[in-house]
């Protein structure tokens, strides 16, 4: 056994140096194992990985093969080349994977990895939007299950939301489900917004009262804020954006010091890459992306174990929604 230990983390060290700044090596140590076993078994069955941005980073830099926001991962789930799919993230993004690659099997290592966006809203309430405002158009957030994109006329996700409002060139449009969201395109667009009063979990606990706690803590910090967090929030951050376009932001402004108001492990994978700068932590663990780990991901390719299936009547409509968001 201790040889094969050995031979195991010869095999993963160079996968190690990717995260070695966040993940002491007794840590690594314990995810080693799951991790040469998830390479193997995705080169035999020919699957791949596709990993949210705040995906731990032991699952983002160790065993994905495409990571990104929920928009990157939308494009990506199209283009691979592959029989199966493990999703490392929640549920919707799972649906969206399979509404765009209908043939391939798509698993989720955990189905109870949810969403409090998807999960304040339902079908039945777009319905009653829709009669409410007969005529304006529905964009629906992809944080959202399949049944309600189904009655969606676009989907858009937070790095191309303003896009896919002005592209529609209507007065008004109806913005689900994320209330915060919707408010802060509204402030970029003249394109009257009615919103929905969803709210993610996690941004929502931001406050403009940290914004300035921290500017106080840290002179110089340049903050950094996800459009899900409360419009004053994102008035007093520095830049507000997706979690791509957060990266983006790090990768070419090359902040020296930096703080994320956005899911814990967006942090910790973004400093892997970056050693020279220092990132300030006051950020919120998403409990739902925390329940996809390296031993239900192995556990996924080794079983098959929860595949994603989706109504084809349902499929269909909710697929052509995606694909309009998608569309050049």
């Amino acid at each position: 056994m201790a040889d094969l230990d050995t031979a195991v983390l010869a095999r993963t060290a160079p996968l190690y140096e990717r995260v070695k700044r966040v993940i002491p090596p007794f840590e690594w140590a314990t995810f080693a194992d799951d991790v040469d076993a998830i390479l193997a078994l995705k080169r035999r069955r020919n699957a791949v990985v596709l990993a949210h941005n705040y995906q731990t980073p032991e699952i983002f830099h160790g065993v994905a093969d495409i990571v990104g926001d929920s928009l990157l991962l939308a494009r990506e789930a199209t283009k691979v080349d592959a029989d199966i799919i493990v999703l490392a993230g929640v549920h919707f993004m799972a649906e969206t994977a399979k509404l765009l690659n209908p043939a391939k099997t798509v698993l989720i290592p955990d189905t109870g990895a949810g969403c409090s966006l998807a999960d304040s809203i339902t079908a039945q309430d777009v319905r009653l939007m829709r009669a409410r405002y007969p005529g304006v158009p529905i964009v629906t957030y992809v944080n959202t299950s399949a049944a309600v994109k189904a009655e969606s006329d676009i989907c858009c996700t937070s790095g191309n939301a303003l896009k896919v409002v002005e592209s529609l060139g209507v007065e008004r449009v109806i913005m689900l489900p994320d209330e915060y969201l919707a408010q802060n395109i509204a402030r970029q667009t003249t394109t009257k917004i009615i919103a929905w009063k969803g709210h993610c979990e996690v941004h929502e606990l931001f406050t403009a009262a940290d914004v300035r706690e921290l500017r106080e803590g840290h002179p110089g910090i340049t903050i950094l804020a996800h459009p899900e967090c409360p419009p004053d929030v994102v008035a007093e951050a520095d830049f507000a954006g997706s979690t791509a376009a957060m990266s983006d932001y790090v990768e070419t402004k090359r902040p020296p010091r930096v703080v994320l108001l956005t899911e814990c492990s967006m942090s910790d994978n973004i400093a892997a890459s970056h050693p020279d700068l220092e990132f300030v932590r006051p950020c919120n663990l998403c409990p739902h992306m925390k329940r996809i780990t390296l031993k239900n991901i192995r556990q996924a390719l080794e079983t098959n174990r929860h595949e994603v299936t989706i109504d084809p009547e349902i499929a269909d409509r909710a697929r052509l929604s995606v694909e309009r968001m998608l569309a050049p």
